[in-house]
């Protein structure tokens, strides 16, 4: 829950409304709780007094083993009006999260653009049938991601016609929350992209090429998806895998960053975007040092 100890304060919640230019939904979802001011501690604390519904552990096609993980919450045992999914990122000595963050080959969507194959693969892109929008029933143990929270999500939200989700995530999490909204989308699901109240993502890196990210925001448009990214001055991962001719990946949606003083603004990119010249690598291995 570290992360979110980003929110706290009235200027971060001034950013977020700026990112959505002055409010909508997922503004106030994160500010009523009563106070505009402080309304992202309340969210904290909130989220903190959540019920637990669920641990996943999904398997990999690829990898052949369970390597993708994510957790379930919801705001009340009955009836709940807010779930909260959360989607795990890369441990330090996690190997297979590694090989996933690695494989930068490319999964296409004809139509939509080109992907991280390593995300997709996590995600639960099927080896011999790509991205059906149904899949037969898996083997004990061989759940995969994308499905298998898609089906809670539709099974909760049917117990209770007033539930909305949001979908979180940290460095490799983060990936994977914006890409589960992208595959919705691929798979036009509308009932839950209705109840889609934003995606939340910390040192997000990116996810696919230039063309897939003008068809997210074409459908972030249409289905009124925020979307918030949220980039701190000193981490690598937003700036990988490079936007160069060589990797061709593309971020997409506004950027909330915060310099090394925990000052927030909103950019259409973070500097510094490929974090390769010597100029700011070395000051900044120099602050995280101190």
């Amino acid at each position: 829950m570290d992360c979110f100890h980003l929110f706290v304060g009235p200027e971060s919640a001034a950013l977020v409304e700026e990112a959505v230019g002055g409010g909508g939904d997922a503004v106030e979802l994160l500010l009523n709780y009563p106070a505009a001011n402080d309304g992202y501690l309340r969210l904290l604390f909130n989220l903190s007094q959540m019920e637990f519904v669920e641990f996943y552990d999904f398997w990999n096609d690829f990898q052949e083993l369970n390597s993708t993980y994510a957790m379930m919450f919801q705001d009340k045992n009955v009836n709940p009006n807010l779930i909260v999914v959360a989607f795990r990122g890369t441990e330090p000595f996690d190997a297979d999260a590694w090989r996933t963050d690695v494989d930068l080959s490319w999964y296409e969507f004809p139509g939509v653009g080109k992907i991280h194959g390593g995300f997709m693969k996590a995600l639960g892109l099927q080896k011999s049938t790509g991205w059906p929008k149904e899949i037969p029933p898996s083997p004990a143990g061989k759940s995969f991601a994308y499905y298998t929270i898609r089906e809670r999500l539709k099974t909760l939200i049917n117990e209770n016609g007033d539930a909305k989700f949001i979908v979180t995530g940290h460095s490799l999490g983060g990936a994977l929350a914006i890409l589960f909204a992208s595959v919705l989308t691929i798979h036009e699901e509308e009932l839950l992209l209705q109840r889609l109240e934003g995606v939340y993502t910390f040192g997000q890196p990116r996810v696919g090429n230039e063309q897939f990210g003008e068809y997210m925001k074409g459908k972030m448009t249409s289905y009124d998806m925020k979307y918030f990214r949220f980039v701190y001055s000193n981490d690598v991962v937003p700036r990988l895998p490079y936007d160069d001719k060589t990797f061709m990946f593309k971020h997409f949606g506004a950027c909330l960053y915060f310099n090394s003083c925990y000052r927030g603004q909103v950019l259409e990119e973070e500097p510094n975007k490929n974090y390769f010249s010597v100029l700011y690598v070395v000051p900044k291995i120099l602050k995280r040092s101190l």
